[in-house]
Parts: structure tokens; sequence; C-alpha cells
């Protein structure tokens, strides 16, 4: 069975968005002292991945050309046409990737919002989460986590540090 597979980054208080919905904030602090020498590699990450699912402002946001050769399902209230590699979903975006998880193929990375996350965390079927923790605290924004979520224990599977960036990998246990 495929898994699902959560992928964000945020900021040591949980935010995913700052104030203004910018994330140009996230980067590391500059300093290499504690860098671990194995790297966090996003198109080894990807390559692992054939299937995208986003929300329609994160799809908005996106570079799409990172996704280019993945199948990218938005969830959307608004009548949007499918194009290329993009499929927009209207209805129960959770029971639409249910089905999907039990069909062969690669991983799938669930890459956001907030709200998107939170219906699949409502559902309890995200099965890793990789999270770039980023060096600062913003105060206000977007939570990654809304909140009122089933626990979900977890087991530290990997983590690497690049210039104060933080990514930890986890998986259920």
């Amino acid at each position: 069975m495929r898994k699902l597979v959560l992928s964000l980054a945020m900021s040591l208080d949980g935010y995913i968005l700052d104030e203004e919905g910018g994330f140009e904030w996230i980067t590391g602090d500059g300093d290499s002292t504690l860098d671990t020498k194995e790297k966090f590699d996003f198109d080894v990450f990807l390559g692992k991945m054939d299937t995208v699912v986003m929300g329609r402002v994160s799809y908005e946001d996106a570079t799409m050309e990172f996704f280019k050769d993945h199948r990218v399902i938005v969830a959307t209230s608004r009548n949007m046409e499918d194009h290329d590699n993009i499929e927009f979903i209207k209805d129960d975006i959770v029971g639409f990737v249910s089905k999907l998880m039990k069909e062969d193929g690669k991983d799938i990375f669930l890459y956001g919002g907030s709200i998107l996350v939170d219906y699949f965390m409502k559902a309890d079927i995200i099965d890793e989460f990789v999270i770039a923790v980023v060096p600062m605290v913003i105060g206000k924004g977007k939570l990654l986590f809304l909140g009122n979520n089933p626990s979900v224990k977890l087991h530290l599977d990997r983590y690497t540090v690049k210039e104060g960036m933080t990514i930890v990998e986890y998986s259920r246990r």
C-alpha cells in the first residue's frame, strides 16, 4: 500500500506562513557549525512520490515546475478545469486519496496547506511526517496543525541539519 507523506517547513512555534501569508522567512541561520554530514535531498524525496496533493492556495503559490512529472491533485471548492498533469477535486478529498493509497504506485506527497492537512489529520491517515523546523519564532500567521487532532505516536527515522534548519523525518510507530 502506498504511504501518504506530509512534508512542510514550519517555524519553531509551528507556523507555515507569516501574518501576510508569506514564506520568504523559510531559510537557515547561515551557521553551518552543527550541519550534519548527510543532507536532505528534495529531489530524492520527490523521486519516491508519483502524486502530489495540495490545496488551491498552495497550488496558486507553488512552483509547479517541481511537480511536472507527477500527478497533481488540487482540493478546491471552486470550479476549475483539469489540465496537463493537474486534477481539481471538489468532493471528498480524503476519500479520494484513501482510494489512491490502495492502488499500485509510489507514495503520495501531501504538500499543504494547513486546512487540507487538517482533513487528513482528522482522518488519521498520514503515514509519515517530514518537517523542516526553521530557526525562527514568527509569533503570528497560519499554523501547520489546527488542533483537536487524534494522538499520533511517531518514531524518529532520520534527521538532518543545514544552517540551523532541522529536517525531522517521522513514521508511525
